[in-house]
């Protein structure tokens, strides 16, 4: 097995870094999930992790407004190719009202971390010269109606140049962290204050398409290659280059990403404790990050691993939300070496009908990362539907990848 020379001796950096953090704040020395040996590739842990994790509730003024316009999604959704069609109604399954879709929230990003979630999730959309967010449509709507004690948004950081975290331009933009760098500031303080924890999974969605329900919506601003190289480079403004995994690492010297991780060329979890890995997805396909990978073959030099089909040469994460239809696919892929993201509740409607088969068979599945909406007691349904990864620690063994080794 040929390993990336960089990701060597990790384990006695992070052991010394566990030891002046312990020393320093009156701790006991060891990592997280101590269990786990430091032999064991990052691709046979499991994690828990939250969707759309920066996200703060919309204003109860604008849900209403929004509720008769959601129908214009519907249209849109049949208006989509079959191919996309059939996936995206693979991917949002339950008969549920988009407002109910809607109908969760998360503490602030260090809170899900020291709750032991090991996965996040932020919606990237591009603002290169600052404010382009800063007049929501929705907000505008209701103004007109002569509403005024709106929730706030933080005006100060949308000012600011660079990607802004939100769900839904003009609609769901209400945001713990709504700068991109300032997420990243966040994620990095809380790495240095645990550094033995087990790496930490952020799913970065590049969003890149308007959804027309207002007339003077805000027109989305795409991603290119340029927006893409810029992305990088905020990444890589908040971590050093040695505080994350990326596909060099994982490829080494084999001659494709998806070569190297079929032979299993994942870094050991020793040499990866107190690193972050980012995975990119799209909300259109892979045409949407068609820029991220254009001059970049097996995403050479690139930061974030991209969501991919099986066998691509850039293949080394694969997303399966549905657990329910997709479940021995996931098995499947998971034992050949890729990193599977998967969903324990979809759109709020296993929480309303307090059901718990989608979680069960999530992490049945073997995906290392299981994400939800619900990692707390207490929901908008009243019922104690909630998440929690099977053993209690943040994270395990992953059930597909490897078993116990």
């Amino acid at each position: 097995m040929r390993r990336n020379k960089r990701i060597l001796g990790g384990a006695a950096a992070v052991a010394l870094a566990l030891a002046g953090a312990a020393m320093a704040q009156g701790q006991r020395v060891g990592p997280e999930a101590a269990d786990l040996p430091g032999s064991l590739p990052i691709n046979r842990i499991q994690v828990l992790g939250t969707h759309n994790s920066y996200s703060m509730p919309i204003d109860p003024r604008l849900r209403a407004l929004m509720s008769p316009l959601f129908a214009k999604l519907e249209k849109m959704i049949g208006l989509m190719p079959e191919a996309q069609r059939a996936l995206f109604k693979e991917e949002h399954p339950n008969p549920i009202t988009i407002e109910e879709g809607l109908n969760y929230t998360h503490d602030g990003l260090t809170a899900q971390l020291d709750l032991g979630l090991r996965s996040l999730e932020l919606d990237l959309n591009p603002d290169p010269r600052g404010g382009h967010y800063l007049d929501p449509a929705g907000y505008r709507e209701l103004r007109a109606k002569g509403v005024r004690d709106l929730l706030p948004i933080d005006r100060e950081a949308l000012s600011k140049p660079g990607f802004k975290v939100h769900h839904i331009t003009d609609v769901d933009f209400r945001s713990h962290c709504p700068l991109f760098t300032d997420c990243l500031k966040e994620l990095r303080a809380w790495s240095d204050a645990h550094p033995g924890h087990v790496p930490l999974f952020i799913l970065i969605e590049a969003k890149n398409q308007a959804i027309p329900l207002f007339k003077d919506m805000t027109p989305p601003v795409p991603f290119n290659a340029e927006r893409f190289d810029e992305l990088d480079r905020e990444i890589l403004s908040v971590f050093p280059r040695e505080r994350i995994v990326t596909p060099d690492d994982v490829r080494g010297d084999y001659p494709t990403l998806n070569a190297a991780v079929r032979a299993g060329n994942w870094p050991r979890l020793g040499d990866a404790r107190g690193k972050i890995l980012f995975l990119m997805i799209t909300a259109n396909g892979p045409e949407g990050a068609a820029g991220y990978l254009a001059g970049h073959p097996s995403l050479k030099g690139r930061v974030a691993f991209l969501r991919a089909e099986p066998g691509e040469d850039h293949a080394a994460f694969l997303m399966y939300d549905n657990a329910l239809v997709r479940r021995d696919e996931i098995r499947k892929r998971a034992a050949e070496g890729y990193l599977v993201r998967t969903r324990s509740d979809i759109e709020t409607y296993e929480a309303k009908t307090n059901d718990r088969t989608r979680a069960d068979a999530a992490f049945a599945s073997g995906a290392q990362i299981v994400s939800t909406d619900f990692e707390h007691p207490g929901n908008a349904y009243g019922t104690s539907y909630v998440v929690r990864l099977p053993g209690g620690e943040p994270a395990r063994h992953s059930p597909a990848a490897g078993g116990k080794q």
